[in-house]
């Protein structure tokens, strides 16, 4: 039987009862393939890793190390929640490493996408193996690997370790959830108990904000992003469009226009809204968002974030746009 293919006869796991079942056998699993040994594992915050990082931590405990590298181009308040979930709540084995001067040093001055891409991957790679030289006795990996990733990249995932890591870091891999789909794996993660905003937490590219703050980042225009964000995110939990719309955010670009404020001119960056719903990311449609929640969202943004000051919607379906903006 191939192990990276899902039987046939599978349920869904789509209850509670189903989930329990599923992270029993799984708990079962993980400490015959793991023994009294370590396993590392990269934290970022987003569904798939948290619901592995809990499972594990019901399964082996402190024999799990956890790594967060916050690069600076994490949205408002993730990093203090990964923090607070794992490493207070669960009491995890978690390292949190604050790269982001590091991040940011590095990707001053460069504006063409790819290369940033290229950069925070790179740089995660580094930082993520400096912390694993400095640990003894660790031979697994966890992984969050999914279904999906498995029927991408034809039955086996294309890294196979985290962001590309290098090949000397031989570790044998953990992969509890790699035959569940993505709402299989949130069903789990409700019964393992993470918060509902970790386990529903929209989809978050690997560069993070770093893809969003077009062009060359800045701090300034970073730390604007990120404030204009969270204002969206809270507005959309508020009203209920959160769980209606597939994924939303801000884009701030790298150029000013002239406005108003307290009497006087006042340049700033536009934000740029971008809400869209698909099923499969290869083709998207434009959430219609009622023009009181867009009113509201722009007063604020414009009056509480610095830097600001014309809010912008972006109505492009894919195709022909792209979801992100870089």
């Amino acid at each position: 039987m191939n192990p990276n293919k899902r039987p046939d006869n599978m349920e869904r796991i789509t209850t509670p009862a189903l989930a329990n079942a599923f992270i029993d056998e799984q708990v079962a699993l993980v400490r015959e393939q793991v023994g009294k040994n370590k396993v590392l594992l990269a934290l970022s915050g987003g569904v798939d890793s948290s619901v592995v990082a809990a499972l594990l931590i019901k399964a082996i405990g402190k024999q799990l190390i956890c790594v967060h590298v916050n690069h600076g181009l994490m949205r408002k308040g993730e990093s203090e929640q990964v923090i607070d979930v794992f490493g207070k709540e669960l009491d995890a084995n978690l390292i949190y490493i604050d790269a982001s001067d590091r991040f940011l040093d590095l990707l001053a001055g460069v504006a063409e996408p790819e290369r940033k891409r290229k950069i925070i991957g790179g740089e995660f790679i580094k930082v993520f193996d400096e912390e694993a030289k400095k640990l003894t006795d660790v031979h697994f990996l966890a992984q969050g690997t999914i279904y999906p990733d498995i029927l991408e990249s034809d039955g086996v995932k294309a890294h196979h370790n985290v962001g590309g890591l290098p090949e000397d870091m031989k570790f044998e891999l953990v992969e509890p959830v790699k035959l569940l789909y993505k709402d299989e794996v949130r069903v789990v993660g409700e019964a393992l108990g993470l918060p509902h905003a970790m386990v529903y937490r929209q989809p978050f590219p690997g560069p993070g904000l770093g893809v969003r703050c077009l062009g060359a980042i800045t701090r300034d225009r970073l730390g604007a992003l990120r404030e204009a964000d969270a204002i969206l995110r809270e507005e959309f939990d508020k009203c209920g469009l959160a769980e209606k719309v597939w994924q939303y955010f801000i884009a701030v670009p790298d150029f000013k226009s002239v406005g108003v404020k307290d009497g006087k001119r006042y340049e700033g960056w536009p934000a740029i809204i971008r809400a869209v719903n698909t099923t499969d990311a290869m083709s998207a449609t434009i959430e219609e968002i009622p023009y009181d929640i867009l009113h509201k969202i722009t007063d604020r943004i414009t009056a509480e974030v610095d830097g600001i000051n014309r809010v912008l919607l972006d109505l492009t379906p894919k195709p022909v746009g792209t979801i992100e903006w870089e």
